[in-house]
C-alpha cells in the first residue's frame, strides 16, 4: 500500500503543530508501509519526498492562489497512490483534485478550520475567501476526515453541517517521549535569561490571534513580582499583531523584572531547558484544536495552565496535570472572550496558584509526563491512521 502525504510543512521547514504532526506520523508509518511525501518549498534530499514551489506564473499572485497552483501539480503526480492524505487547507485542494483525477480515496487531517480563523483575512485578504473555498470543497467530498481531538470534531461538524458525521473520526495528536523529556540544565536556563531559582511561567508559540498572547501579557501584570515570564514567541501572522505584542511586552518590562522574550529560533534542547526551568507552562489560546505544545510541556514534566477551549481539556486534566481556565466565547468564529477582563483575571489567578505552589506544580508535572506516555504515542496514532487507510483502500 502506497500513501501519498500532502503537506505545506515538512523538515526542515516546520513552524507549527501541523508540521510536527506530519513529521512524526510519516516517521512512524514508514516502519510499516510505503509513504511518499509531497510538500511545499525547496527540494528535500529525503527519499520518497518531493517538494513543489509556487508556479512561476503565479509568483506575484495572492499567496492562496500560488498554493492552489502548486496543488494542481501535486495532484498530477499522485497517480498510483492507494490513498492521498492532505494536511491543512494549503494541501487539501491537491488531495481533492487527485481524488477526482485518479479515483483515489482522500483523507484529510484537520489541524484548524478556516471558518474559525476569520482574522486570517488580515493576512491573506481575498485569499482568505479562496482558502475557505478550498477547504470547504475538499472537506465536503473527502472520504474520511481525521480530527485531532473530539473538540475539533465537534467544530468540524458545526462549521460544515453537510458532512456525514460517520466520516469524521478522532485520532489524537502525539508526542515523541524519547525526544521530548526533562532537561535540568540551570546554566542553559541562565543563558536564556531565566533564573532557575525563581518561579517562572513559560509560553511557547507563534504570535497569532488564536494563541491568545495579548491576554497572557495583560494577565502577567497581575502575577506576584517574584514570578518570571518567559516568552518563546515568533513568526507573527501580521505586522499588526506583532506591533500589539511588542507594545505589551515593552510596557510589562517597564513595570517588572524577569520578563524574557525570545522572538528568534531556539533549538529543541534550549526549549526543553526553558520548559524544565519553569514552574508552569501556559496555553492561553482562544482557538486550539489540540495543542502539541501542551504535550511537549507535559513530556518535560511541567504543569500546564490552559484555557478550556477546543481540544485542550482532552490533554490537560484539571487538578491532575494542571489547571483549566473556563471562559465564555463569542460564537462568531473569532473565539473572542465575552468578558476579556474576566478571562485575564482568571488566567492570572490560575497561574499564580500553580506558580506559587512548587510542590503541587511538580505533582502536576509528573502526572503530565505519565499521561503523555500512556495516551499520546506516535505508534498508537500510526496504527489508528493505517486502519483508516486499509478500510478505504479495500
Amino acid at each position: 500500500m502506497r500513501i501519498d502525504i500532502v503537506t505545506r510543512e515538512y523538515p526542515p521547514a516546520v513552524y507549527g503543530g501541523a508540521g510536527v504532526h506530519v513529521t512524526e506520523l510519516v516517521k512512524a508509518m514508514r516502519r510499516d508501509i510505503d509513504v511518499v511525501v509531497r510538500c511545499f518549498g525547496e527540494d528535500r534530499d529525503e527519499p520518497d519526498t518531493y517538494a513543489y514551489d509556487t508556479p512561476v506564473e503565479l509568483a506575484d499572485a495572492n499567496p492562496a492562489l500560488g498554493f492552489l497552483g502548486a496543488d494542481l501539480e501535486i495532484a498530477r503526480d499522485v497517480a498510483g497512490a492507494d490513498v492521498v492524505h492532505s494536511h491543512t487547507w494549503y494541501a487539501n485542494a491537491a488531495g481533492h483534485v487527485a481524488k477526482l483525477l485518479h479515483g483515489v480515496p482522500h483523507v484529510i487531517t484537520a489541524h484548524s478550520l478556516e471558518p474559525l480563523r476569520p482574522w486570517k483575512a488580515e493576512q491573506l485578504g481575498g485569499g482568505y475567501r479562496l482558502s475557505s473555498w478550498m477547504e470547504q470543497v475538499s472537506y465536503e467530498h473527502a472520504d474520511r476526515i481525521i480530527a485531532v481531538s473530539n473538540g475539533m470534531r465537534a467544530d468540524i461538524l458545526r462549521a460544515y453541517p453537510n458532512l456525514d458525521p460517520d466520516k469524521v473520526v478522532t485520532v489524537y495528536n502525539g508526542i515523541d517521549t524519547e525526544r521530548w523529556h526533562r532537561v535540568d540544565d540551570p546554566e542553559a536556563a541562565r543563558a536564556l535569561g531565566i533564573d532557575p531559582d525563581r518561579p517562572a511561567v513559560v509560553f511557547v508559540g507563534r504570535i497569532t490571534r488564536q494563541k491568545g498572547l495579548p491576554y497572557l501579557l495583560r494577565a502577567a501584570a497581575l502575577l506576584p513580582p517574584e514570578v518570571q515570564l518567559v516568552l518563546i514567541a515568533g513568526a507573527p501572522d501580521t505586522p499588526e499583531i506583532e506591533a500589539e505584542v511588542t507594545e505589551l511586552v515593552t510596557e510589562l518590562q517597564s513595570t517588572r523584572d524577569g520578563v524574557v522574550w525570545h522572538s528568534g529560533h531556539l533549538g529543541q534542547y534550549e526549549i526543553m531547558a526553558a520548559l524544565s526551568a519553569s514552574t508552569v507552562f501556559v496555553c492561553p489560546s482562544i482557538y486550539e484544536p489540540l495543542g502539541i505544545v501542551n504535550l511537549e510541556a507535559m513530556a518535560c514534566g511541567v504543569a500546564v495552565v490552559g484555557s478550556r477551549t477546543g481540544g485542550i481539556p482532552e490533554v490537560v486534566v484539571d487538578g491532575e496535570t494542571g489547571r483549566l481556565v473556563t471562559f465564555e466565547q463569542l460564537q462568531d468564529g473569532t473565539g473572542t472572550p465575552l468578558d476579556p477582563d474576566a478571562f485575564v483575571r482568571d488566567l492570572a489567578a490560575a497561574l499564580t496558584e500553580v506558580a506559587t505552589d512548587p510542590e503541587t506544580a511538580a505533582r502536576y508535572g509528573r502526572a503530565g509526563r505519565e499521561r503523555v506516555e500512556r495516551e499520546f504515542t506516535w505508534d498508537r496514532i500510526s496504527r489508528e491512521t493505517q486502519a483508516i487507510y486499509r478500510e478505504l483502500a479495500g
